[in-house]
């Protein structure tokens, strides 16, 4: 049944890809293709549709990477990814009050490293109830050391009917500028779906890769149509992509694309498809911070270099 799954979603995505570039034309090459990267050979930025807001491409998340306690050598590395991460150029970090503790971490280390003002700070609301989201709502805000955010989604569209009008009304009282609703498999994208037609929203944070591409089918080309910008999670599927291409050189068009391993083709198959703003990779090692960081220069992969990518991890 997943081989099946996997068959049908990889047909799709080529005819959606394919239509998705058709359609971009110059627009594709542009700013999807050669990006912009900042003065000085800086990592590429893309426009927030909402805002006109420019974020880089490469951002960072917590999820099963920020949960470590002050003091100890994985903590003292956590330092040392924030450090390369805001030298780097990097602004967007996400993270989640569910996470294992992961938003405390990063809230102390924004802190003790006077990140914060650098920071494009992404948290999440996971509750059932309005009570509980605004008591949630409070202690994220506790744990991560701030009076705002700069994104406030609702967690995987957990209750999103109730939540998504609360954070639309933190949104006004100036507690968060932009707002969104996210989700990490695809059985969540229908809904996800029925959400993006009948809701005003800033942000849709999604899983794509190279082995789950389903959101290219209907879910990005929305995103494109309806100017609503796009985080990618899970682009290495939680790890599952790297046994895939173990032993296997890199692509042929490595050197034309700028890339150097896997992690930064995987990056960029992501960053490669029409709507994305940003990926959100986590990780607790620097020497990794410093490789993602390098998918964000250079050019973006063509519809053929992405099904090259598609292929190789099948």
């Amino acid at each position: 049944m997943h081989s099946r799954r996997q068959f049908l979603g990889t047909t799709l995505s080529s005819l959606a890809m394919a239509s998705l570039a058709a359609a971009a034309g110059p627009a594709f090459a542009a700013g999807f293709g050669q990006a912009a990267a900042a003065a000085g050979g800086g990592i590429a930025r893309r426009a927030i549709p909402s805002s006109g807001e420019q974020i880089p491409v490469i951002g960072a998340g917590t999820s099963g990477s920020f949960e470590a306690t002050p003091g100890t050598e994985k903590y003292e590395q956590l330092k040392l990814v924030l450090k390369e991460f805001f030298e780097g150029g990097g602004t967007v970090f996400d993270t989640s009050p569910n996470y294992g503790g992961a938003d405390e971490v990063l809230g102390t280390l924004l802190a003790e490293g006077n990140w914060r003002p650098r920071c494009f700070l992404a948290t999440k609301i996971a509750a059932d109830s309005h009570e509980a989201a605004v008591a949630q709502w409070q202690e994220s805000l506790r744990r991560l050391r701030t009076d705002k955010v700069e994104l406030l989604q609702v967690h995987n569209l957990r209750d999103w009917k109730r939540q998504l009008p609360y954070a639309q009304e933190l949104k006004a009282q100036g507690k968060t500028r932009y707002v969104g609703v996210t989700h990490y498999v695809a059985s969540g994208l229908p809904e996800l779906e029925q959400v993006m037609r009948t809701q005003t929203l800033d942000f849709i944070q999604i899983n794509y890769s190279p082995n789950a591409t389903e959101a290219a089918k209907t879910v990005l080309p929305l995103a494109r149509d309806k100017g609503i910008a796009v985080l990618i999670n899970r682009a290495f599927d939680d790890g599952r992509l790297f046994p895939k291409v173990s032993g296997k050189p890199l692509p042929a068009w490595a050197g034309e694309a700028q890339v150097g391993s896997w992690s930064q083709v995987f990056l960029k198959f992501a960053l490669s498809a029409p709507a994305v703003t940003a990926v959100i990779p986590a990780t607790s090692r620097p020497d990794r911070q410093l490789d993602q960081f390098k998918a964000g220069l250079g050019p973006m992969l063509s519809p053929a270099q992405q099904q090259d990518v598609i292929r190789a991890v099948a």
